[in-house]
């Protein structure tokens, strides 16, 4: 669990969570996350990010259209790569998640499927 300083706001914290729980391999959105806590949106969860993220996998909450975040492309792909998160070519060069194999709900595998909300 994260626990960086007394001074991170709870919703930053619930969404670093959901951060760490996203299995290798796997990513959310940013609006999955947001949907996921029930509050904010893909705004709030991408400054949460931005600001915190560094302490947690934040290569797996990403943009809906798939693409690693401008700047932090090489990186990322270096960890999709290391995790066999699923990748195709795209026009542009750089590689994008194929979401739709990539794409996490959300839900536990361990034990069945049953949701793992926090």
């Amino acid at each position: 669990m994260v626990r960086m300083s007394a001074e991170l706001p709870e919703y930053a914290e619930r969404v670093l969570e959901v951060a760490e729980r996203i299995p290798p391999g796997r990513v959310m959105t940013y609006g999955d996350v947001a949907e996921w806590l029930g509050v904010g949106g893909p705004r709030q969860v991408g400054r949460v990010m931005a600001l915190y993220g560094a302490a947690v996998p934040w290569w797996r909450v990403v943009r809906a259209d798939g693409r690693p975040l401008p700047g932090s492309e090489h990186r990322a792909l270096e960890h999709y790569r290391a995790e066999g998160t699923p990748l195709r070519d795209s026009a542009g060069g750089e590689p994008r998640l194929v979401m739709r194999r990539a794409r996490w709900d959300g839900r536990d595998g361990r034990d069945g499927g049953d949701e793992a909300h926090i």
